[in-house]
């Protein structure tokens, strides 16, 4: 039976493979990541069962409810939201393979003395705030290289590439410029040749924006949304977190 999720999951399913082929590119170069906040798990578990199997959670606290619900299903999880330094521990409880949104060097520390303890190593992309905007996590793009070079003395972080949230706008070139800004930042940091340093994924583009995005090189599309339904708030909402929280 087609349920309403499983028709929306097949619209973007082919909203990916139409774009890859416009943009002469492989659709098997792009995954769909299934952005799951607010998300219950019998949906999840729904789109799952299709074949997909990468999901992410912005709030640890979500990882933690829904953890044992999608114990037995098969799946890949990432964190694409704001990390505070004391949830790092809780984190890795939950089978995070990445994290997304690495933005600091005093997170990847702590977070590289919590895997020493553990004796555990983890990908992560380097979040990059191409937008400019005060309301978006993400270190500024000026500093991006430095992070990199820094976070990738340690040893336990397995940097393998980056991440960013456009702009939230109508304006199509507007948006495209913060992926193209992205891209240039990626082909920056390969020149480079930086050990432990891969630079294979670049998450970007969400439901509204996908197409810009993977024209643009994308590798992960981050889709809630379009697939799972309207949150009860816009995106804004959930990404716009305190900035004061570290």
């Amino acid at each position: 039976m087609n349920t309403p999720t499983l028709i929306n999951l097949a619209q973007i399913q082919n909203r990916i493979k139409e774009a890859c082929i416009k943009a002469e590119r492989n659709p098997d170069e792009v995954k769909l990541l299934l952005a799951t906040k607010t998300v219950p798990s019998e949906k999840i578990k729904e789109v799952l069962a299709t074949g997909e199997n990468l999901i992410a959670e912005n709030k640890v606290q979500e990882l933690k409810e829904k953890f044992q619900d999608l114990a037995d299903t098969p799946h890949t999880n990432h964190f694409i939201g704001h990390l505070q330094s004391n949830k790092i521990k809780e984190i890795l409880k939950y089978n995070v393979t990445c994290i997304q949104s690495l933005d600091r060097l005093s997170l990847a520390k702590k977070l590289q003395q919590r895997l020493d303890f553990e004796n555990k190593t983890i990908e992560a992309l380097i979040q990059i705030n191409t937008s400019d905007e005060e309301s978006k996590f993400g270190i500024h793009p000026n500093e991006a290289i430095s992070l990199i070079e820094e976070v990738a003395q340690l040893d336990r972080i397995h940097i393998k590439g980056l991440m960013t949230i456009g702009l939230f706008s109508d304006d199509h070139e507007k948006v495209r410029k913060c992926f193209q800004k992205l891209k240039n930042i990626q082909q920056q940091v390969k020149a480079l040749n930086i050990p432990n340093v891969v630079m294979k994924e670049l998450s970007m583009g969400m439901s509204g924006d996908l197409e810009i995005a993977i024209a643009e090189g994308a590798t992960i599309v981050r889709v809630g949304t379009a697939i799972f339904g309207k949150r009860n708030y816009p995106d804004t909402y959930y990404w716009n977190e305190n900035k004061n929280i570290v």
